[in-house]
């Protein structure tokens, strides 16, 4: 037998070794005490290739401890709720050095890395769905997104007014809020609005509003783990991350040519991935340049209806298509947890959201939110779509904060492919809550 047989045959007997982000523990481990050291002797570079070292390997730990800790793995959404809060934690208490959280939190914003993310998600999640599903559901979603809102409204009034809270105030300062799209393009708007049809300042407006944003959005992560549980439990009411019921049979040769295109498009190239990266941060730009005309519409929305508008007609080829696809496949399983982190360490206040922590103001904030769910869920299954994908885009994608919370939801509830909608939700369908807000405050203040 020769030498190289029995090494071959050692080396098949080897127990399985342990591994993390993709290699076995031990090199993870000396990687990690190489950026420790870095951190802790104040030598860690600025800027992203900083930031990138730090993020993905507390990334991986945090997503680790979230999937083998039972409860929060089985009921919380697993790695994605421990990333966030664990990474808000490091960040509220000071378990860092203020110089690497800098880096980190200039990485997510100043960087930019939050667009680069959903930016190839959005391209390569609507280029990589089927166009007649994809155009069908588009003319659907509305409907979804008004049944959450208008459940969560009526909801949350008829809690305060039983509670002793105040309807009004519920509705104003809880609800709208939280369904309002996040802060930047959510809270701050409202409280400007508010602030001028109340003759109230504005800024003490927001400090009422910003507490029940991140409440609920941190419900909402929550509830996206939940949901995804309740999918695992009743099949009928999920698609697995597909929206749209489809009730038409198809022939045998559509089945076979589907099969085909799914083989090409998960069938990996570098060359394709570079081009997935050029088109979708093209995309981001024309968002850009399009709400430079017209900034009454956000920028991320004019990126999403230009990218559906293109596939939706077949103006880009297939193979650019393919591209994008695998582009979104290379970030979505390699820098989601990176991602987390940040949204843990630049966005999430534990203050806050521990501040807002009374059994009055919890339960108006969990009727708003569970409300979405509900009237989404409802609304979806009346147009044809799947009730655990249409309470988690059109309902928990409204009731989060903007982007981030759409990464940590989806993440949480395990269907990333559901990004455009989610985007839909959280942009559309924050710009429709300006509206119906002032429309509301000229109605009832």
């Amino acid at each position: 037998m020769s030498s190289i047989s029995i090494l071959e045959q050692v080396e098949t007997r080897k127990a399985p070794v342990f591994q993390i982000y993709g290699m076995s523990w031990p090199y993870f481990a000396i990687f990690t005490a190489v950026v420790l050291g870095a951190i802790f002797l104040g030598k860690l570079p600025e800027g992203m290739v900083g930031a990138f070292p730090v993020m993905i390997i507390l990334g991986a730990v945090f997503n680790l401890i979230g999937d083998k800790t039972p409860f929060i793995s089985t009921f919380l959404g697993g790695g994605a709720i421990v990333a966030i809060f664990g990474s808000a934690a490091l960040s509220t208490f000071g378990l860092l050095p203020e110089v690497t959280l800098s880096t980190m939190t200039q990485f997510m914003k100043g960087g930019g890395f939050l667009d680069f993310y959903i930016a190839s998600l959005i391209t390569g999640s609507i280029m990589g769905m089927n166009r007649k599903l994809l155009i069908k559901a588009a003319l659907r979603y509305l409907p979804v997104i008004i049944g959450g809102v208008a459940v969560s409204l009526i909801a949350v009034a008829l809690c305060g007014a039983l509670t002793g809270y105040g309807a009004k105030k519920a509705v104003f300062f809880i609800a709208i809020p939280i369904m309002g799209g996040g802060m930047g393009a959510g809270a701050v708007p409202l409280a400007k609005i508010f602030g001028e049809g109340l003759k109230t300042d504005p800024a003490a407006m927001l400090s009422v509003m910003v507490p029940a944003v991140a409440l609920g959005n941190a419900l909402a992560i929550v509830f996206g783990g939940l949901l995804n549980r309740v999918g695992q439990r009743c099949k009928s009411l999920t698609g697995n991350g597909q929206l749209m019921v489809v009730s038409e049979k198809k022939t045998d040769a559509a089945t076979a040519q589907e099969r085909e295109d799914e083989q090409s498009r998960d069938k990996l190239d570098l060359t394709r991935m570079g081009a997935g990266l050029l088109v979708a941060t093209s995309f981001f730009a024309l968002g850009s340049v399009l709400n430079y005309l017209f900034p009454a519409v956000h920028g991320y929305a004019w990126m999403i209806l230009s990218v559906a508008v293109v596939k939706a007609l077949g103006l880009l080829p297939q193979k650019f298509e393919t591209c994008c696809y695998q582009w979104f496949q290379f970030v979505m399983n390699n820098l989601t947890g990176v991602l987390l982190v940040g949204i843990g360490i630049a966005y999430t206040n534990l203050n806050e959201v521990a501040a807002a922590f009374s059994p009055q103001y919890l339960l108006l904030v969990t009727v708003t939110v569970v409300g979405a769910i509900i009237g989404s869920g409802l609304m979806g299954r009346v147009v044809g779509f799947f009730a655990i994908e249409s309470s988690i885009t059109g309902g928990l994608c409204m009731a989060n904060m903007g982007g981030t919370g759409d990464v940590a939801v989806l993440s949480a509830a395990k269907r990333m492919e559901l990004m455009p909608f989610a985007q839909v939700s959280s942009r559309i369908g924050g710009a429709f809550m300006l509206i119906l807000s002032s429309i509301i405050l000229q109605l009832w203040a």
